[in-house]
Formats: structure tokens, C-alpha cells, sequence
């Protein structure tokens, strides 16, 4: 419960056009301050969390061991760590793609599901709370890869889970 009120104050302070992103390049020690605050780090942990749920929990765990191991008593850089996950996908999925459009973008997107008969259709969208018009910017380059996971009617939640890398604007 803590967690889920920690992560619903982080969307909301990431909803507003004034957020940042988890990922920016910094010029100045104040800068590498204000990048470090609960935001970034309620956010660095959703996206893994997202990240291990995608790619399944052994995937995700072998990853962070290629990570650990590569960079052992050593400097990393966020790259890194999605260098290690892609080594562990065999190129079947591109991680460092994947991320760095989660982590380079302020905000979340919304996904619109719509369904008509047995087709389903999902459109993304930059989800903004409030738009403070001081520190209004464009949303059209804002594009997300988001992954989805359902299950179908021939499923149960712990077997048979499907997924959907929406790359695209709708899919």
C-alpha cells in the first residue's frame, strides 16, 4: 500500500509539463540535484518493474547479472544496463530502444484501448494533468514503446500471457 501511494504521487508530480525526465544530459552540480530527487527514483523503479514483467522475471534477473558482472568495481551508465538486457534477448527485443523512450521523455502516455467485435485497437497519447501554459511544450514527438501484456478467453492470469510492443501511434 506505502508503494502504490509513493508511485501515485510520482505520476502526479510526472503529469505536469513542469516534470522532468528520469535521463537528461546535466551541465552543473545543481543540476545533478534536481535530477536526483523521489520522482526520478519512483520512476527508475516502475520502469524496471515494467521492464521485469515484459520480459519475465528470469529474462530480467539475467540481465541484471550480465550488468553486474560486465560492470564489477566499475562506472555504468544507464545504457549499460540496457546493452546487458539486449545481450540476454539475443537481439529479439531491442531493451536500449525500449527505454531510453521511457526515460528520455518526461511523463507517461495514456493508452486508449478500444474494442469492436474481436478486433482490439490501442492508441498512446502524452497523459498531461494540468497544462501550465509558463512551461507548455508540443507532446507531438512524444512517442512511447509500450509494452502490453494480456491474457484471452483461452487463458488464465498465470499461463498463456500474451504481449504487444506498441511502437507506433496506434496498433
Amino acid at each position: 500500500e506505502d508503494l502504490l501511494t509513493l508511485i501515485f504521487k510520482a505520476m502526479m508530480k510526472d503529469t505536469l509539463n513542469s516534470s522532468h525526465p528520469v535521463s537528461s544530459a546535466v551541465r552543473s552540480s545543481e543540476q545533478i540535484e534536481e535530477m536526483f530527487d523521489t520522482l526520478s527514483y519512483i520512476k527508475g523503479a516502475s520502469l524496471l518493474l515494467m521492464l521485469k514483467h515484459y520480459l519475465t522475471k528470469d529474462v530480467f534477473q539475467a540481465g541484471i547479472e550480465v550488468y553486474l558482472h560486465n560492470h564489477n568495481y566499475g562506472t555504468a551508465q544507464s545504457d549499460d544496463l540496457w546493452d546487458s538486457m539486449n545481450e540476454i534477448t539475443n537481439g529479439t527485443l531491442d531493451v536500449k530502444k525500449m527505454m531510453k523512450t521511457w526515460i528520455v521523455h518526461k511523463g507517461f502516455p495514456l493508452v486508449t484501448v478500444v474494442r469492436k467485435g474481436k478486433i482490439i485497437s490501442v492508441q498512446q497519447e502524452k497523459f498531461l494533468y494540468r497544462v501550465e501554459p509558463e512551461n507548455w511544450t508540443s507532446d507531438e514527438s512524444y512517442l512511447w514503446h509500450i509494452p502490453l501484456t494480456y491474457i484471452t478467453n483461452r487463458c488464465n492470469f498465470t499461463h498463456c500471457i500474451n504481449a504487444y510492443l506498441l511502437d507506433q501511434k496506434s496498433g
